[in-house]
């Protein structure tokens, strides 16, 4: 049996949902707040170590930029605003452009050397044996971890004129003449090649490493189906082997441009910037500019300049992390 149930007035319907809405919200509990606070707090030592270690002395050399702090400054404190002064100087000066182009090209190289090399390694290692490849690893982590202050100067005793290791090899192979008495850090040619070989040796672990990792997670039958339909290994390689390796690829070479854009140690140790400035990066122009000419003010300046185009790399970096779904 039915049970008659009066309708509504006009407009109750929407009084008891306004009732409804306006109805205060259970107050969250307090576990759940704590676990909200939780991460922050769990962060807050390394958030502090930043700050302090990377956040202020980026604020401080900003505002040195601004000034022409020099070597009188450190040791009266006295100084003066300068406004845009350094950066106009620094734009207009020749060497900066020449340093930024050199930069440029020898991180190109740099980067292009060490992940066409971590390429073929990684490759390689997909075919060597498990002993092997075992040994191909070991000696990899070894040249990656060796810190590059020991290594620049092993380097400067393998090219050292008159007993280098590389000038007698080179001279026993009758491919260039004599050259034990060649000096390496004198030729701006012959630097920036020992310091190419000495970032390649260094980097090309890490690379070859992060992509046998990526390849080794392809499936094995993409490639006996490839093979039994008659496809070369260069072009499994290419059809297949690449485009699974194309994020890490990508990465890896964002992060190469970043890290060998950075490179001070090993070109100041082997040449210093010579002879004449013709090695020196931003990195050693920077440094030349403020701690040998003592010019702190417009040193803050280009660090503040190299910093920027850092940023610009970066920020491709995340936004391709973002892009790929990867975790920041």
């Amino acid at each position: 049996m039915n049970i008659p149930t009066a309708a509504p007035a006009a407009g109750e319907g929407a009084a008891v949902v306004t009732d409804v809405s306006r109805q205060p919200r259970a107050p969250r509990p307090v576990a759940a707040r704590k676990r909200n606070r939780a991460p922050w707090l769990l962060m807050s030592p390394a958030m502090l170590v930043m700050a302090i270690l990377t956040a202020i002395p980026i604020i401080l050399l900003v505002l040195i930029s601004f000034t022409n702090t020099d070597q009188r400054t450190l040791f009266t404190g006295a100084y003066d605003s300068v406004g845009l002064a350094n950066y106009t100087n620094i734009f207009t000066d020749p060497e900066f452009w020449k340093s930024l182009v050199r930069t440029i090209l020898f991180t190109t190289a740099l980067v292009g050397g060490s992940v066409l090399i971590g390429m073929l390694l990684s490759n390689l290692m997909t075919r060597l044996g498990t002993i092997m490849r075992y040994v191909l690893t070991i000696a990899m982590i070894f040249a990656w971890a060796m810190p590059n202050v020991a290594s620049s100067q092993v380097w400067n005793w393998l090219f050292q004129p008159g007993y280098g290791v590389m000038n007698w090899l080179l001279t026993q192979l009758h491919i260039f003449g004599d050259m034990t008495q060649t000096s390496w850090a004198n030729n701006t040619w012959l630097g920036f090649t020992s310091i190419w070989l000495l970032v390649i040796w260094q980097a090309v672990p890490f690379i070859a490493l992060t992509l046998y990792a990526a390849q080794s997670q392809i499936d094995p039958a993409f490639y006996e189906a490839a093979r039994l339909d008659g496809a070369s290994e260069w072009r499994i390689y290419r059809s297949i082997t690449l485009p699974f390796l194309a994020p890490t690829l990508t990465l890896i070479t964002i992060l190469s441009i970043i890290w060998d854009f950075n490179i001070f140690n090993q070109i100041w140790l082997l040449t210093q910037g010579g002879p004449d400035n013709t090695t020196a990066t931003l990195g050693i122009w920077t440094y030349k500019t403020a701690f040998v000419s003592f010019e702190i003010g417009v040193g803050s300046a280009i660090a503040v300049v190299t910093t920027i185009l850092l940023m610009i790399f970066t920020g491709f970096y995340i936004r391709r992390l973002v892009r790929t779904g990867e975790d920041l």
